[in-house]
């Protein structure tokens, strides 16, 4: 499989972007308590950089490890959707099991802008590969800057929140998904009072429930 210098430098790139943000998941999963190898060996089998981080998150905002867990599920539940999208990249046989493994924002989003199916095949497997050396590889060096310095003096604190922001900017271009967010942030805010630690931006996911109400529309006549 041969990538042309373009795809080359634009894998290349997001990957070093995944690279990043792992460094910045390892160092938080040291605070958080995580042996090494188990952050490690998450990264390698979960796959799942935002549902990792929100449960590490979690755990630092002192949300019981079921909370925080299931706030990740909730996250990672839009992989299901990402599925369907990416099922004609996977072939058949042990090759589609391995690249369900690999269906994740990045992947299924890179292969998408490609033109025919061969073309789309071959830019997810190329990212997807780019992602599964970057994740685990950011991770493990993010347990070793995590265990040597405190994270917040490398900054490695900031990616993470930094990076939610930037993601959820870029989601921001129409009015439905507009309110949801607002509704989030309404609830979460709401809840802080009245919930453990950690557990309001939880609370706050149930502002998803605004994106299945039948989106508004115009009646014409008098």
């Amino acid at each position: 499989m041969t990538f042309s210098v373009r795809s080359a430098v634009e894998i290349s790139s997001l990957a070093g972007a995944v690279l990043v943000v792992g460094i910045s998941y390892g160092a938080l999963a040291v605070q958080a308590g995580f042996p090494p190898w188990l952050t490690v060996a998450l990264a390698l089998t979960v796959l799942a950089a935002s549902a990792e981080l929100l449960f590490v998150g979690g755990l630092l905002a002192e949300a019981s490890p079921m909370v925080a867990a299931l706030g990740a599920l909730v996250v990672n539940l839009r992989n299901g959707l990402y599925g369907f999208a990416a099922s004609r990249y996977l072939g058949s046989g042990w090759t589609r099991l391995a690249g369900a493994h690999l269906v994740n924002d990045e992947t299924v989003a890179y292969a998408s802008r490609a033109d025919g199916l061969s073309a789309q095949r071959k830019a997810f497997w190329g990212m997807g590969g780019a992602v599964l050396c970057a994740w685990p590889l950011g991770a493990g060096l993010g347990t070793v800057l995590g265990n040597v310095a405190d994270p917040a003096v490398l900054g490695l604190d900031a990616v993470f929140p930094t990076v939610l922001l930037v993601m959820l900017l870029g989601k921001l271009r129409d009015r439905r998904t507009t309110v949801t967010v607002a509704g989030g942030v309404v609830i979460a805010a709401a809840a802080v009072p009245l919930v453990p630690g950690g557990v309001a931006p939880m609370v706050g996911l149930a502002a998803l429930a605004l994106l299945l109400l039948p989106a508004g529309g115009r009646h014409g006549g008098r």
